[in-house]
């Protein structure tokens, strides 16, 4: 029963006494049973009476709580395992041997033995050149040197057959020593010929193209039909080794003990990952620029790559991770690490409630971060839902679903 109190003294007006019906959750009717109701205070009374039936007649009771309030968060576990030490970088792919075909004649393009992209193999034959006229031309100076040795044939014999005659004072020294004029004459005639035909059996060869290196070639920048001098720009095709390749790369100066440390131990592992393929590219750290760009303060490093699957291409810019070593260490979900005024912290999971604890971040690792200080392995993290948290908060822990 609700009764105002006595000692207000308001303007009185004349109202019924109102009775409500019993309402869900409440055992007596309410009833007001003063007579002369304030005008004010009654009608807001009643207005509020109103909505309290209101609400309970739409089934909507107010229910107690039962305790505090659980929050739904994802947890993961911090692991105490081996992590690789890792530089990352942006590299760009070199051949270790690039080619250049040019002709070394003035002559035609006969023919055109490979496909436009195609692998080639060193000793490969790639293009013809019109050879007629070297041929032409060794034939005749194979002339030159049959005439000039058979000459030089009969003046040896003649300065034999002289020289005996000379001894039997049956003809004179003249004689002798024109026949030995003769033959040095003709001897030298002799091996110029023969120089000359091994001069032309080596254009004879340039006629004759073929890959200098394995690798790719280019698109042939001339077809058969093509008249092509030494003095061209533009070459025939290029031929780039394909397999293996280099990687160069560059890395804060920081790191370049470590590096120099790691490849002296044979330690240096490099992986290549072009961007939009998920196949990494693996290889040996090889070389260190000698000099730092004194500019920005990095230095310049090269790796081999067995380049097996043909995964890297000449040119193309690619991630670079270069792993120095392993070590044990302490991780957890990098979605864990949170950040404040203060520094880094993750909430840790006990006895149903979170508690915040601060943490060192060394450095990340894929999708996890290493801690350095803060945890030791096998604490509980919370790695989704820390917006609703701080310390002592309740929480219903679920996994961390994979991949997450």
């Amino acid at each position: 029963m609700i009764k105002l109190p006595k000692n207000i003294k308001l303007p009185k007006f004349k109202l019924p006494v109102i009775k409500l019906p019993v309402m869900p959750g409440i055992k007596q009717p309410i009833v007001i049973e003063r007579k002369w109701l304030a005008g004010g205070v009654g009608v807001v009374l009643l207005v509020a009476v109103l909505l309290l039936r209101g609400w309970f007649s739409s089934g909507a009771v107010a229910q107690a709580p039962s305790g505090p309030r659980q929050v739904p968060v994802e947890v993961a576990i911090s692991e105490k395992k081996k992590v690789p030490v890792q530089v990352e970088g942006l590299g760009t792919v070199t051949p270790i041997a690039s080619v250049a075909i040019k002709s070394r004649l003035e002559t035609e393009i006969v023919g055109v033995h490979f496909a436009d992209g195609a692998t080639v193999k060193e000793g490969e034959l790639l293009f013809t050149l019109d050879s007629r006229s070297i041929a032409a031309e060794i034939k005749r100076v194979e002339a030159v040197l049959g005439s000039a040795s058979a000459q030089l044939e009969q003046n040896e014999r003649d300065v034999e057959r002289y020289t005996d005659l000379v001894a039997k004072n049956a003809a004179s020294l003249v004689t002798l020593q024109n026949a030995k004029t003769q033959v040095n004459i003709w001897r030298p005639t002799a091996e110029s010929s023969a120089a000359q035909i091994e001069s032309l059996k080596v254009q004879m060869s340039y006629c004759s193209i073929r890959a200098p290196i394995s690798g790719r070639i280019s698109v042939a920048n001339v077809k058969v039909g093509n008249f092509v001098r030494p003095a061209d720009i533009a070459p025939l095709a290029t031929i780039n080794q394909i397999a293996p390749i280099y990687v160069s790369f560059t890395v804060p100066q920081r790191f370049l003990p470590d590096i120099r440390n790691a490849l002296a131990a044979e330690t240096a592992t490099v992986e290549a990952l072009i961007p939009g393929d998920t196949r990494p590219a693996p290889g040996q750290v090889t070389m260190i620029e000698n000099t730092i760009d004194a500019a920005t303060g990095m230095a310049t490093v090269r790796a081999t790559m067995p380049n097996a699957r043909e995964i890297l291409w000449p040119g193309t810019l690619v991630n670079t991770q270069l792993t120095l070593r392993i070590v044990d260490a302490v991780t957890v979900p990098t979605p864990a690490v949170q950040a404040s005024q203060s520094g880094t912290y993750v909430f840790v999971v006990k006895d149903g409630a979170v508690k915040v604890q601060p943490v060192k971040v060394e450095r990340n690792v894929g999708q996890e971060t290493v801690i350095s200080e803060g945890l030791e392995g096998g604490e509980t993290v919370v790695t989704d839902g820390q917006l609703l948290l701080s310390n002592g908060t309740k929480v219903a822990p679920r996994e961390r679903k994979a991949g997450s």
